[in-house]
């Protein structure tokens, strides 16, 4: 056998040693990912007996009459699904949608303009980023109390239209992926500016936009330290609220109830998150890279 017909033999097993190695490391670090979500899962199905005998265990004696138990014991709290559910959704769906949206009309605009003070405007949105948002927490719920807009849904939805993050992100993918020579032959083809953005640039982000909605929208759904003081109707409440406000009596004895409750709370985020996952990588990827 000749050397060159050794080297690509050798180069050959390498290769093969190394996706076996890559393979088996993505395959525990998806199990630790996912252990939680599974133990989440079967502790529903499961009594506190169980439970406390063995937390990490997978099997019940019972599981669809724990599971009955364990939902009449949550509902018959604190916890109404159907309208956590609502909230949660209406604050979600609508905070997403304007987050995406403004903050990429506000990208393209640093983006694709040269205006005078483009760049100070730029720094003051990274500026903006390197606040911490307990900063600004006390002042927002004074404001609120003041100006007596608790219990409304939409003080958690309008404030979603400033997003520094996504800003930043939405820049950054546009200086990776937008050709001005597309946005001018929209303008001299006679389009305006707004249709320009919502017919061409827009879907041109898709992946951006995408990884971002679910980065908004998991980020609204678990907020629960300004829900949990400005929301104190109970028909106003979401759903994390709800789970955390329910019984202190099932806290104590009914664990089962409250893994049932925990699921039922991330169970939105799962679907959501499988339908999105695909434009993640591509839209990091892409933001992340510099023309």
């Amino acid at each position: 056998m000749s050397d060159n017909a050794l080297n690509r033999s050798s180069i050959r097993r390498s290769d093969t040693g190394l996706k076996v190695v890559i393979y088996i490391v993505s395959v525990i670090f998806a199990i630790m990912t996912l252990f939680p979500f599974i133990i989440m899962f079967t502790n529903s199905f499961r009594s506190t007996t169980e439970i406390q005998a063995s937390t990490l265990g997978l099997v019940s004696a019972h599981p669809f009459q724990n599971l009955a138990k364990n939902w009449n014991e949550i509902t018959n709290k604190e916890f109404n699904p159907l309208v956590g559910f609502k909230n949660s959704f209406i604050i979600s769906t609508l905070a997403t949608i304007l987050n995406v949206y403004f903050s990429s009309l506000t990208a393209y605009a640093i983006s694709a303009y040269e205006w005078k003070l483009r760049d100070a405007f730029n720094n003051l949105v990274v500026g903006i980023m390197m606040v911490p948002g307990t900063v600004t927490t006390i002042g927002f719920i004074q404001a609120v109390y003041r100006l007596h807009m608790s219990n409304k849904l939409f003080i958690f939805i309008v404030p979603a239209i400033a997003s520094p993050m996504t800003v930043f992100f939405m820049r950054q993918y546009l200086q990776a992926s937008l050709s001005m020579e597309i946005v001018q032959s929209a303008r001299i083809d006679g389009a305006g500016e707004f249709k320009t953005f919502n017919r061409i640039v827009l879907p041109l982000m898709k992946p951006a936009v995408a990884t971002q909605a679910i980065f908004a929208y998991v980020g609204t759904w678990n907020n629960l330290f300004l829900p949990l003081i400005l929301l104190t109707d109970t028909e106003k409440k979401t759903i994390p609220v709800m789970v955390k406000l329910l019984n202190g009596d099932i806290y104590r004895r009914e664990y089962g109830a409250i893994y049932l409750g925990l699921f039922v709370t991330v169970l939105p985020l799962i679907i959501v998150y499988a339908f999105l996952s695909r434009y993640i990588v591509e839209g990091v990827a892409l933001g992340g890279v510099k023309s």
